[in-house]
């Protein structure tokens, strides 16, 4: 009886122990995992806060009244701003988003509610080919279309019509995927209701994905607001106030170029200055949206 029992005893302990060290296994591979991903996040968070704080440690000498009230002052001479250069940008990107919003909010609602078949997918491969088209050759096609045989000369309506290029793939793809966020069954509801199809797209899924679609123009109002490639081939920059869209203007990332590549001091300290300003720019766009957009999200 005893020699019948042994064995099987054995085997239990055998199963429990070979299960205790499947189970270690398993949560030591989820441990390294969990460790390794957590390294990686530590690792992005970290070189974001490592330029952070090397723009903030170089930029803030820079800072003082003059600097965001005064026009730059001519060549070696110090002190100046970059007040032209942060409302001339302000005033490109507004121009940019009255072309680029309609134009990438539309093209996504097409592509969201009625694109179907093969034109769609034709339409959805350009807007992405055209996301990722190096801003350069954005820049290079306006000043050949617009600078060379519209206007005539540089302009801040090339600059603004360049940034709306940047802005119209950015806008299209987000919006897009904020709109397949909105349930079906509020779709339904208001079809079973007899309401006609875009009056349900107007009425019904645009206002409850308004939150998601608000973040996704400030994306690409934030991307292009840091180009400077395409603003060198079309508004070419200016140092004083300029209101008129039809002469160069003044950007922020350009005055930023033109500070960086000169040989004196006192510019590249406002160099470091201007980058720090359109940070801030870009980082209060977002936190304004989001404060605006707060428990307004798709639903």
């Amino acid at each position: 009886m005893a020699g019948t029992l042994v064995p099987s005893v054995s085997r239990d302990t055998g199963s429990l122990l070979a299960r205790d060290r499947h189970t270690t296994m398993r949560q030591v591979q989820s441990a390294m995992v969990a460790g390794l991903i957590g390294l990686a996040a530590v690792i992005a968070v970290g070189v974001l806060w490592i330029i952070l704080g090397y723009v903030i440690a170089r930029g803030l000498p820079a800072l003082n009244w003059d600097f965001f009230t005064k026009a730059p002052k001519p060549y070696g001479e110090t002190g100046g701003g970059v007040a032209p250069a942060i409302v001339g940008s302000l005033y490109m990107l507004a121009v940019a988003s009255i072309i680029a919003v309609p134009i990438g909010v539309g093209a996504a609602v097409y592509l969201s509610e009625f694109g179907r078949g093969r034109f769609a997918t034709v339409v959805r491969v350009v807007v992405d080919l055209l996301a990722g088209l190096p801003s350069i050759v954005v820049g290079a096609f306006v000043w050949s279309l617009v600078v060379r045989r519209l206007v005539g000369h540089y302009s801040g309506i090339a600059g603004a019509v360049a940034l709306a290029i940047i802005m119209i793939p950015i806008t299209a793809r987000t919006v897009e995927e904020i709109l397949k966020l909105v349930p079906q069954a509020l779709r339904e509801a208001s079809l079973a209701l007899g309401v006609p199809l875009w009056r349900t797209v107007l009425f019904v899924v645009i206002p409850a994905a308004r939150g998601g679609i608000i973040t996704g123009i400030v994306l690409a109002m934030a991307r292009a607001g840091g180009e400077t490639a395409p603003l060198l081939l079309t508004t070419l920059g200016n140092m004083f106030f300029n209101f008129n869209l039809f002469q160069p203007m003044a950007a922020l990332p350009l005055q930023i170029y033109t500070y960086a590549s000169s040989p004196y001091e006192d510019w590249h300290t406002k160099a470091w200055g201007g980058s720090l300003i359109l940070i801030l720019l870009i980082g209060i766009l977002n936190l304004v949206t989001r404060l605006a957009t707060r428990g307004k999200q798709v639903r």
